[in-house]
């Protein structure tokens, strides 16, 4: 960590925040690093507040895979992707200086629709209907007819995305070591007509995952990446699959994943 000593601060714009963000840069540059005003000029980009925050830090700067994210709770709590807290600045910046970090790899997936350009998700992606009503799709597996699903959406998620949105309609929690996505049904209708596997499960890296959406009436679909909501009309297909791309964070090395799992739901 001796090479990188530029910071970028991510956070809200709301007073409260912005007072605890100028303690921040007042703290950093005492302990020799330099605050940037521009995430382009950062090698360490920091998020101010709580996992929602993160996950806005990582899509507004891009998704970088030549810096390192890190996560300041402010909440009072650590969360999935905070392993910092605000009001103990100064054993994170000790734990930094002395090597007592370890860097991990968190998997990200990327998501195409019909022709738009890729774009990439750290927690996950569903795919729901507008209006009250079921979305019906047939899913496909590299390139292969899986189910037809008929129901109120889909998750695909990541490995830490696994403990959010996927977890509270009974999805796996799944390691972040293993290089993998999963698929978890919201509500599936299942009949004579309708046929799907009723259970969540997971895909392989090297999985493509294709969504292809029913005519009459599904292609004005709610889309959402992480925390934001994707407005593409007339949807056909959408492709999932891991990325080649990682966020890398720093981590205090007593704090892995699953000590997150203990501390976050039991």
């Amino acid at each position: 960590m001796a090479d990188r000593k530029n910071i970028f601060i991510y956070s809200k714009n709301d007073s409260d925040t912005l007072e605890k963000k100028d303690i921040l840069i007042e703290t950093i540059r005492r302990y020799g690093f330099t605050p940037v005003e521009r995430h382009e000029d950062a090698s360490i980009i920091v998020s101010l507040g709580a996992d929602g925050t993160f996950l806005q830090a990582v899509r507004k700067t891009g998704f970088r895979q030549d810096c390192l994210y890190a996560g300041i709770s402010t909440t009072g709590l650590l969360n999935m992707y905070c392993d910092f807290h605000y009001h103990d600045l100064h054993t994170m910046i000790e734990a930094v200086q002395s090597s007592q970090i370890e860097v991990r790899r968190y998997p990200v997936i990327e998501v195409t629709v019909d022709e738009n350009p890729a774009f990439y998700c750290l927690n996950e992606f569903s795919i729901r209907s507008n209006i009250i009503k079921t979305i019906v799709m047939d899913v496909a597996i590299d390139g292969s007819h899986f189910e037809t699903f008929r129901g109120d959406g889909m998750i695909m998620a990541t490995p830490t995305g696994s403990t959010a949105y996927n977890k509270s309609v009974n999805g796996s929690v799944v390691d972040p070591l293993l290089p993998c996505f999963q698929v978890t049904e919201l509500a599936s209708v299942n009949s004579n007509q309708y046929r799907t596997l009723g259970s969540s499960f997971i895909l392989s890296g090297n999985r493509k995952l294709q969504l292809k959406l029913a005519e009459f009436g599904n292609d004005y679909p709610t889309m959402g990446m992480d925390n934001e909501a994707l407005s593409v009309q007339h949807v056909d297909l959408v492709t999932i699959g891991l990325s080649d791309r990682v966020v890398k964070t720093v981590k205090l090395k007593d704090n892995s994943f699953w000590h997150k799992v203990r501390r976050t739901f039991l």
